[in-house]
């Protein structure tokens, strides 16, 4: 379980184990070409991997995902979702979609998942993340906190407003 490396001490090793663990998985689920069935060889003079019979080449694949800390004055939204691993709040977070600017991404995954608007969105970093293969771009944004959360069931337990000496245990 891959999840374990999130609690190593020692967090050089935990990503050398989770980059391990993604770079496994690349070629593991790309042994046989997609396009004609072939199989498939790791090249030579890049990280890729590449079908001897169409010359179909295949990159590792990091999907674009954003995670934003929405804040109102001196309070910060954050939310349970329904399938995390343990008892802990997190931050919105959701997958870039086909045509969608990073900021569109954050406006849609805010509103579907807490039913808020935001604004003053704000680009912080970004951050490998190999557990699932994705670039976390992070960023800062605004919401108005008197507007009532929808919370939804389908993705998340709970979510709620934290002043700053009141955040979750977990």
């Amino acid at each position: 379980d891959i999840w374990v490396l999130r609690s190593f001490k020692k967090k050089e090793q935990a990503w050398a184990g989770a980059l391990g663990h993604q770079l496994f998985t690349w070629y593991s689920d790309n042994r046989f070409c997609g396009r004609c069935g072939a199989e498939t060889a790791p090249e030579a003079n890049e990280r890729a991997i590449v079908c001897p019979e169409c010359r179909n080449t295949v990159y590792p694949k990091i999907s674009p995902a954003v995670i934003v800390a929405i804040t109102c004055n001196k309070r910060i939204l954050l939310a349970k979702g329904k399938h995390y691993r343990g008892n802990f709040y997190a931050l919105i977070a959701g997958y870039n979609d086909i045509g969608e600017s990073l900021e569109e991404t954050i406006k849609r995954e805010v509103k579907e998942e807490v039913g808020l608007d935001v604004k003053n969105i704000r680009y912080y970093k970004s951050q490998p993340w190999p557990f699932s293969g994705s670039l976390m771009i992070g960023y800062f944004a605004e919401a108005d906190d008197t507007h009532p959360l929808i919370i939804n069931g389908d993705e998340l337990e709970t979510a709620s407003w934290f002043d700053r000496g009141s955040l979750p245990e977990h």
